[in-house]
C-alpha cells in the first residue's frame, strides 16, 4: 500500500534549528477539546506525554481523557499563563482558536503551527490569496465585504457559492447562489460579514493531501484520500485514492509547496477539487490533523495524531506507509435518530446497535465520547480495512446501510444540518 506515502520524505531548503527532544513525562498544551484533540491526547499519552487541554466546554471529548482540563475561554490570560508555565510545547486542535492565544503562548514556549500559519487558514480570503502566491490554482472568486461587491462581481462567477470568510466549517456559512439577488440574500442571511463568492466548478472528484513537517524542515506525506461530502459534511474518505500516481504526486507536491512557503511546522491538510481535465484547484487548508486522514490511525504505521505529537516533541517523523486499504465513514448524530428498522426518525435519541459494525472483523469503531447526539454532529467514525480498495468500499457501503447512514436503496436520508463540533 501507500503509493504516495512511500514517496514521501522531503527536506525543504529553509529549515528551523532542530529542537532537543522533549522526554516522556513532559507536558504538551492543546487549545481546543474536540474529537481531534481527543485522538491527539491518546496518541501523545501512548508515547508517555501528558496533555493539558484548554477548552470552555466542561464535557469536551479531549478534556475527558487529558491529564488536565482548563475550562476557560481561549483568550483567558490566567489559563494561557497556566499552559505556558506547565507545557513545554503547545498546539491547536482546530483553526478557529484565536491567533492571539497562540501568539501569547509563543512568547513563553514552543508553538506549532505558528500563529501566522493558523491566521491564513482562518480566513478564506487570505487562504486563497496565499495558494495563488504559491503558484497554485483556486476556483475563480472575488472578495465580498458588501452587497455592492456582489453587484460588481463578474457574471461568470454565477452559478457560484457564497462562503463566509471566517468561522465556516462542515458546510456552515455556505450557500449556493445562481444570481446576484440570491447572493445578496445569502450575504444578508449570514449577517453581512465578509465573504468570498466562488465560481461553482464541475468536479470530477475531491481529494485531500496531508503532510507532517518538522522543525528541521523535513516532511512526510500520507497517501492521498478521495472524499465524498453530503450536506457539506465529509461522509466517506477512501485511501489510497483511486487516481493515477501522477495526480496523487501533484497533490502532495502542491501541499508541500504550501507548507514550505509558510515554513509550516505540524500536520497540514490541503483539500483539492479535481476537474474533468485532471487539473487541481486548492479548496481549503487545515492547519491540523484532518477528518479525511482518520484512516491513518488503523491503516498506517504512524497516525497523523502521533505525527503531531512527534513534531511538538522535536522527535523524528514516523513512516507514513499504508499497510492496508481503508475506507473511513463518519458517524453523525443522525444515526441516533434513525434506529435500524424504524420507518420514521425517532424524536428522542437512541444508541445505535454497534454490533452491526463490529460483526465485520475488518471494521474499527471510534466513538468520541460526546454526551449529546445531534443531527449533523460528528459523533465518531468507522474505518474499514482490506487488502484491496474495492473490498473496503464494499464492506463500508454495507455498514452505511446497516447503520441507516444510507437507505437500502442507496439513497441518503435528508441530513439534519451541520451542528458543529
Amino acid at each position: 500500500m501507500g503509493r504516495a506515502g512511500s514517496a514521501a520524505e522531503s527536506a525543504a531548503p529553509r529549515a528551523h534549528r532542530p529542537l532537543p527532544p522533549l522526554p516522556p513525562g513532559s507536558w504538551l498544551g492543546l487549545l481546543g477539546g474536540g474529537q481531534l484533540g481527543r485522538m491527539f491526547c491518546m496518541a501523545a499519552q501512548s508515547m508517555g506525554y501528558r496533555v493539558c487541554v484548554l477548552d470552555p466546554d466542561p464535557h469536551s471529548p479531549a478534556g475527558s481523557v487529558a491529564e488536565r482540563h482548563l475550562q476557560a475561554d481561549y483568550l483567558d490570560e490566567q489559563a494561557l499563563r497556566e499552559i505556558a508555565s506547565t507545557c513545554r510545547a503547545s498546539t491547536t486542535e482546530f483553526e478557529n482558536v484565536p491567533a492571539r492565544a497562540l501568539e501569547f503562548l509563543a512568547v513563553h514556549g514552543i508553538v506549532s503551527p505558528a500563529a501566522a500559519s493558523v491566521a491564513i487558514a482562518q480566513d478564506r480570503r487570505a487562504e486563497k490569496a496565499f495558494a495563488r502566491e504559491c503558484g497554485l490554482d483556486t476556483a475563480a472568486y472575488v472578495d465580498a465585504a458588501s452587497a455592492d461587491d456582489l453587484r460588481a462581481a463578474p457574471a461568470d462567477l454565477f452559478p457560484g457559492i457564497l462562503k463566509v470568510a471566517r468561522l465556516g466549517y462542515d458546510g456552515k456559512g455556505q450557500a449556493s447562489v445562481a444570481s446576484v439577488a440570491q447572493a445578496i440574500g445569502a450575504f444578508d442571511a449570514f449577517g453581512a460579514v465578509p465573504c468570498v463568492l466562488e465560481k461553482r466548478l464541475p468536479l470530477e472528484i475531491e481529494l485531500s493531501a496531508v503532510v507532517a513537517r518538522g522543525f528541521d524542515g523535513r516532511s512526510v506525506a500520507y497517501p492521498v484520500a478521495e472524499n465524498v461530502h453530503r450536506g457539506g459534511i465529509l461522509a466517506v474518505s477512501t485511501a489510497p485514492a483511486r487516481i493515477s500516481q501522477e495526480l496523487a504526486m501533484r497533490a502532495i507536491d502542491a501541499t508541500r509547496r504550501i507548507a514550505d512557503a509558510m515554513d509550516y511546522v505540524g500536520v497540514l491538510c490541503v483539500e483539492f477539487f479535481v476537474l474533468a481535465d485532471g487539473s487541481l484547484r486548492v479548496n481549503e487548508l487545515a492547519p491540523r490533523p484532518h477528518n479525511s486522514a482518520h484512516y491513518t490511525i488503523d491503516a498506517c504505521i504512524t497516525s497523523q495524531f502521533e505525527q503531531q505529537a512527534r513534531v511538538m516533541a522535536g522527535l523524528p517523523l514516523g513512516s507514513t506507509r499504508q499497510h492496508q486499504a481503508a475506507v473511513m465513514l463518519n458517524i453523525l448524530g443522525d444515526c441516533w435518530f434513525r434506529p435500524l428498522g424504524d420507518a420514521q426518525p425517532s424524536a428522542a435519541p437512541r444508541e445505535p446497535d454497534w454490533s452491526v459494525v463490529l460483526r465485520h472483523p475488518s471494521a474499527k469503531l471510534h466513538l468520541y465520547g460526546k454526551r449529546e447526539p445531534r443531527p449533523g454532529r460528528k459523533m465518531g467514525h468507522v474505518t474499514v480495512l482490506a487488502d484491496a480498495v474495492d473490498e473496503a468500499v464494499r464492506v463500508a457501503a454495507q455498514i452505511e446501510r446497516e447503520l441507516g447512514i444510507v437507505r437500502p436503496d442507496g439513497a441518503t436520508p435528508s441530513p439534519g444540518g451541520a451542528a458543529g463540533r
